[in-house]
């Protein structure tokens, strides 16, 4: 550390005075300084001031630990004060870490549940009429002109008290359930003739598929999805597109509800289509119904590649259908070939959604597991 002292010579005008000096005698050779004499001391006060001034590096014989510690330090105590504390927390509440990542979607489909319900066959179950009997015995007689004469039959009457009476209502009843019996069972086989089954085919694929967007985003410009042989076309072209590409899938779900009629399935294919439409940032693509819009969006220079690819399928048919719990690559392609085997006659409705839809989106590995927790690696 260095110091710098300053010396102030302060004099002090009480102690000068002006004193003539005698004359001093005049010599040829001064060899040596000869004293003066004075009458007075002079006298003068001397004050010392020293000043010591801080380097303007004061960091310059620290160690990158003291230097490290001593800016935490001020840090702690600047973060003390009210007003930053306020700034700080103000900017941690308005951080969004989604909207950065937040992916496009497509999505693409249609349904006809009204035009189904509305053309429904239906079914009159015919009604069995219980058989009843009747017993007549011929009454025979003597004849007046000899021989034997066979009259008509006679009824015999039964009294509500006796045994055959009894007898006869508990035949009745017999018969009476049976039928109610019958009818049931035949009631049951038109119910289950009637369901409607909703399925939904969930898969995740490496973000290198590129090909699957552009293959997806064709078919969604070219599709006429306001009839049943477009939505069709749909799930059969999707479909394919997955079983082309399969070393780009890496994880998979499926899912049958199995609902008792078009209306149950109706509501249950929609509440699938909000719950995947809600995890999308903005569609930018649609093609519902024959209806399309397409969105131009502001493309994100994050550095970021895109990582993942999530598909959906989800499909409404007549009748009861099955998928395979998804454990592997083989129960994902035995469920892909089961979708894009549903006759068209029977399809309700098809919406096949995707993300990220804009190739220079990303879906991050973040994202993936928490909008998508279903998925299981194949």
């Amino acid at each position: 550390m260095t110091m710098s002292i300053t010396l102030l010579l302060q004099a002090n005008p009480s102690h000068l005075k002006w004193n003539q000096l005698p004359s001093l005698p005049r010599r040829t050779r001064p060899d040596r300084f000869t004293p003066i004499p004075d009458s007075k001391r002079r006298v003068s006060s001397v004050k010392c001031i020293s000043s010591s001034r801080k380097p303007d590096n004061t960091f310059s014989l620290q160690s990158p630990w003291e230097v490290l510690a001593s800016t935490v330090s001020n840090t702690l105590k600047a973060l003390k004060k009210p007003a930053i504390a306020a700034v700080l927390v103000g900017l941690l509440l308005m951080y969004d870490p989604t909207c950065a990542f937040a992916a496009s979607g497509g999505r693409m489909g249609g349904r006809s549940f009204s035009s189904s319900s509305s053309s429904s066959r239906s079914y009159s179950v015919p009604r069995t009429s219980s058989s009843g009997f009747s017993f007549s015995a011929p009454y025979y007689g003597p004849s007046p002109f000899g021989g034997v004469y066979v009259g008509p039959a006679v009824g015999v009457g039964v009294g509500a008290g006796s045994s055959f009476f009894l007898i006869l209502v508990g035949f009745l009843a017999f018969v009476l359930v049976s039928g109610f019996l019958s009818d049931r069972s035949e009631g049951s086989v038109l119910t289950a003739a009637d369901k409607t089954t909703v399925l939904k085919l969930q898969v995740g694929l490496l973000g290198m598929g590129r090909t699957l967007q552009r293959d997806l985003n064709r078919i969604a410009e070219v599709a006429d999805t306001s009839t049943s042989e477009g939505l069709h076309y749909v799930l059969t072209e999707t479909t394919l597109a997955l079983l082309r590409h399969p070393d780009y899938c890496i994880s998979a779900y499926s899912s049958v509800d199995i609902k008792r009629g078009i209306e149950d399935g109706e509501k249950r294919f929609n509440q699938l289509s909000i719950e995947e439409r809600g995890k999308f940032d903005e569609e930018t693509l649609v093609n519902v119904n024959n209806i399309k819009r397409q969105s131009t969006r502001s493309q994100r220079a994050n550095g970021f590649s895109n990582e993942y690819i999530v598909i959906t399928i989800l499909a409404a048919a007549e009748g009861e259908h099955k998928l395979p719990s998804i454990n592997g690559s083989g129960d994902l392609k035995e469920a892909l070939q089961k979708l894009g085997s549903i006759p068209s006659s029977r399809l309700l409705a098809v919406e096949v959604l995707w993300t990220p839809q804009n190739e220079n989106d990303t879906l991050s590995e973040r994202e993936l597991l928490e909008d998508y927790p279903l998925l299981r690696p194949l």
